[in-house]
C-alpha cells in the first residue's frame, strides 16, 4: 500500500481526504501544521504528500524543499487559485496543483498519475478475483485470462484504482472517455453490464440509484 502525507488545516476537509484515501486503500497520515508535517517525514517514509500552501507555522512552499530532499513527490491542494502561485507551486517542484474546491474523483486519478511516475516498478492490480497487469493490458478472472474490449479495460481499471469510491456517470464518461466524448451515459450502463459478466462483478459492481457505480472491495 502507498503511504500519504496529507498537510491540511481544515479539519472538515482534512477528514473528508483522508477518508477517502483510507476507503481506496492508502495508507494516510495527516498534519495540521507545517512543523507537524516536517516532523512527519523525520519519522516515516512516504510515497507522496499532499499539502496545502497556506499552512500556520511552515507554509506548503517552505515544506516543498524539505519534501524533495526526502525524495517525496508532492501536489499541492489549495485554495490559491491564481495563475501565478500555481506557477511558483509547479516551478518550485511540485508535480501537480489542485484547487480547492476540487472533486475527490479527480484528486485520486491526478495522485495515481503521480505514483505511477514515481514509482519504477508497478505492481498487479487485484481486486476481487481480478487480477490486472496494466502495461501488459492482462487481466484474469480467477486464474483464467479474459479478453476485454480497449473501453472496458479502461472502465475496469478507473474501477479498481478507485474501489469503493461511488462515481457518477458523468464522471466515468469524463475520465474513462475524456471531454470531448459527446455520447450518452447510456454508454457507461452497456460496458459496465459488460464488466460483470467477463469478470464475474454481477454483484461487485453496484448501482447506485440516481448516481452511478460503485465496485465494492474489501477494506
Amino acid at each position: 500500500m502507498y503511504q500519504i502525507l496529507l498537510a491540511e488545516d481544515d479539519p472538515s476537509i482534512c477528514e473528508l481526504i483522508h477518508m477517502n484515501l483510507t476507503i481506496s486503500g492508502y495508507l494516510c497520515d495527516t498534519a495540521m501544521d507545517g512543523e507537524q508535517a516536517l516532523a512527519a517525514i523525520g519519522r516515516r517514509r512516504y510515497d507522496l504528500a499532499l499539502l496545502d500552501i497556506m499552512l500556520p507555522e511552515i507554509d506548503g512552499y517552505e515544506l516543498l524543499a524539505h519534501m524533495r530532499r526526502h525524495d517525496i513527490p508532492v501536489i499541492y491542494v489549495s485554495a490559491k487559485s491564481d495563475v501565478a502561485d500555481r506557477v511558483r507551486g509547479l516551478r518550485l517542484g511540485a508535480e501537480d496543483y489542485i484547487v480547492k474546491p476540487f472533486d475527490i474523483l479527480e484528486l485520486l486519478v491526478r495522485m495515481e498519475k503521480v505514483l505511477s511516475r514515481n514509482n519504477a516498478a508497478p505492481r498487479p492490480l487485484c481486486v476481487g478475483g481480478v487480477t490486472v497487469w496494466e502495461a501488459e493490458r492482462r487481466v484474469r478472472v480467477n486464474g483464467q485470462d479474459v479478453d476485454l474490449k480497449p473501453m472496458e479495460f479502461a472502465l475496469m481499471l478507473m474501477f479498481m484504482k478507485h474501489p469503493n469510491i461511488v462515481m457518477t456517470r458523468e464522471q466515468l464518461l469524463r475520465e474513462v472517455w475524456g471531454d470531448e466524448f459527446f455520447g450518452e451515459t447510456r454508454t457507461v450502463d452497456s460496458h459496465v453490464a459488460a464488466l460483470r459478466k467477463k469478470l464475474d462483478w454481477s454483484d461487485s459492481i453496484v448501482t447506485v440509484h440516481r448516481v452511478g457505480y460503485r465496485l465494492e472491495a474489501g477494506r
